[in-house]
């Protein structure tokens, strides 16, 4: 993302949760800040509701597979039919292979309808091996203006991803950098 804005462009990946995800919208709001949710197909089925949250709060959405399918491990024919029943309930142009995992054919392919969304920084809140306070370092010393940073608003990451969130959004702010959603060029 352009680096001469004094951006940072927050994403979450796994959601929609019923309780964790109106927590990150109430924390972000507190921040003025607005972020893409990467949501997975088969949790907005479960929580329709917190799928309007986000857009109504003024954040945006993409696909993030209906069932958290990894590309690499994935035979394309399936790997693109989850993702266009993900698409039937998300509605986004925007994609984020879930663990990062896609291979060159399915870039080829999915770019046709898709803008693909990587990362420039991840927070690593889903990690086990790594601590909160480690968590919020990692994720401080990896960002500048213009980078992706990824967060997971997931029972797994909870604990570590809010921790890390409210001290992210807290620094930032103090070095008067904004927090956006990513905008589809499609």
């Amino acid at each position: 993302m352009p680096s001469n804005e004094n951006k940072i462009y927050l994403t979450f990946d796994d959601g929609p949760h019923p309780v964790i995800t109106p927590k990150v919208i109430s924390l972000l709001e507190r921040y003025n800040a607005k972020a893409t949710f990467f949501c997975v197909g088969d949790n907005v089925r479960k929580f329709p509701d917190i799928l309007k949250l986000i857009k109504n709060s003024g954040h945006n959405v993409g696909n993030h597979s209906y069932n958290h399918l990894n590309g690499w491990k994935t035979e394309n024919r399936i790997y693109y039919k989850n993702i266009e029943k993900a698409n039937k309930l998300i509605n986004s142009n925007l994609f984020r292979p879930p663990y990062g995992r896609i291979s060159p054919s399915q870039i080829r392919h999915l770019k046709k309808q898709y803008e693909i969304i990587m990362w420039s920084a991840l927070s690593y809140d889903f990690d086990d091996r790594i601590s909160k306070e480690e968590c919020l370092d990692f994720s401080l010393r990896n960002c500048r203006p213009g980078s992706i940073i990824v967060f997971h608003d997931s029972e797994k990451a909870k604990e570590k991803m809010f921790y890390a969130l409210e001290g992210f959004l807290d620094y930032f702010s103090q070095k008067r950098l904004g927090f956006a959603k990513l905008i589809s060029n499609k």
